[in-house]
């Protein structure tokens, strides 16, 4: 990256969130070295109460679940809070609710060699592009670098140029989501440190470095919500999301199979796939009829193929969703050939073949594997949100907003001038 990066103090303690429709997790970290590699002291995990397809829709159900599920990370990091409680924590924001546009700007380098200032120059000056009243900037990623008219630079730090074009990937959420959210963790007693579309997070913890360097769409399939990011030469380059989930299968299948909506999850999980088998139309598996209490009931069968047959469709049209997106963004001819997916709804069995099908991608499945030590129960797809959440507030603090502002000095004498004056007047 052009930018340097911020490495954390020894000891500094990173807390992330991750609200979402099946479940609110929290993991604590500290930092144990001076490159800023990080473990997880605490974890918290609850069923989410109050969220409806990423949104939320009971502002004081949401409250009680995450004051719940921080507590629960505290007292498993007790020992070295020192009864300390949490003050600050990086939140993801669902896909929902985010935007994703592609600017280019251009700064002057007047003959110097190029400092790390001249692109946070660079990067301020895109960000007063995004003005809109309804949303709120929430990343702001150089993806390329153009030096006087050459493409192709991937770290123009130390180059002599006069111009230095960079084309910026702001992402920015709708502002009444984000004062919603911020409504829940302000009443838990805690402030947000930064914000985070969860796709960029699932794919910083899911993805290798060549993944990430030449090219990769990460889909993170959510209980409510379908969200992806494109990921090309080392940055994140777009993000949207589709509101359809594992959530909408289980009530499919409720639905079709006139069952309670605990039973449809149970059936997804243990004889769900998303792919038909030989041997599904042998293998009978019992549905509880909705309503129906009396163990003694006469017992209600169905084939495996007819569960799979309710599954398949709405998957298809998941990944057919994302397909369309990227299409119509004009991704289709640049992204790679390759896809992860990850996500609690990414472990249904034959999904992998599904989404090859459709997408016509490579795809394989993913979880948070730049995390290590974690237990075996938050191991795995669901967690890498929550988990890459804690990589973004630790490797990727040049990305927000407010940093970027912060950091940035005025180059030119009238400039220090205007800033000496605003300042002092």
């Amino acid at each position: 990256m052009a930018q340097g990066k911020t490495i954390r103090p020894k000891g500094s303690l990173i807390a992330a969130l991750d609200i979402g429709s099946s479940k609110t997790a929290c993991f604590i970290g500290r930092i144990v070295d001076d490159n800023g590699t990080f473990e997880v002291i605490g974890i918290g995990n609850k069923p989410s109460s109050g969220i409806k397809n990423g949104s939320i829709v009971d502002l004081g159900a949401t409250e009680s679940i995450v004051r719940q599920t921080v507590h629960a990370a505290e007292n498993m990091a007790a020992e070295v809070m020192h009864g300390y409680p949490l003050r600050e924590v990086v939140v993801n924001v669902s896909g929902v609710h985010v935007r994703s546009f592609g600017h280019s700007v251009k700064v002057e380098i007047g003959g110097h060699d190029i400092t790390q200032n001249d692109v946070r120059r660079a990067l301020a000056k895109a960000q007063q592009k995004e003005s809109s009243e309804n949303l709120e900037l929430i990343h702001t990623i150089p993806t390329f670098f153009h030096v006087d008219g050459q493409d192709g630079v991937r770290d123009p730090s130390g180059m002599y140029a006069d111009n230095l074009r960079v084309d910026v990937n702001l992402v920015s959420g709708e502002s009444a989501a984000l004062h919603n959210m911020a409504s829940c963790i302000e009443h838990s007693h805690l402030d947000i440190s930064a914000l985070c579309t969860g796709s960029y997070a699932a794919g910083l913890s899911s993805l290798v470095d060549d993944e990430i360097d030449l090219g990769c769409t990460v889909i993170d399939i959510g209980a409510g919500v379908t969200s992806f990011a494109v990921f090309h030469s080392g940055f994140m380059i777009y993000c949207d999301a589709v509101p359809i989930g594992g959530q909408h299968i289980t009530n499919d299948i409720a639905r079709v199979l006139t069952t309670s909506k605990v039973d449809a999850e149970r059936l997804k999980i243990l004889y769900g796939c998303a792919v038909a088998s030989q041997t599904d139309e042998d293998e009978m598996i019992e549905v509880p009829r909705l309503g129906e209490e009396d163990e003694y009931g006469r017992p209600n069968h169905v084939p495996r193929s007819y569960l799979v047959g309710i599954i398949q469709p709405r998957l298809e049209e998941i990944f057919e969703h994302v397909r369309a997106k990227i299409k119509d963004n004009g991704l289709d001819k640049v992204i790679s050939r390759r896809v992860v997916l990850t996500g609690g709804t990414s472990q249904i069995l034959g999904i992998r073949d599904l989404s090859a099908h459709v997408l016509d991608k490579r795809v394989r499945l993913g979880k948070p594997i730049r995390l290590t030590g974690l237990p075996d129960a938050v191991s795995g797809p669901a967690f890498s949100t929550v988990a890459g959440l804690l990589i973004y507030a630790s490797e990727h603090v040049e990305e927000m907003p407010a940093e970027i502002i912060a950091r940035v000095r005025p180059e030119s004498f009238i400039d220090r001038a205007k800033l000496w004056l605003k300042e002092n007047w």
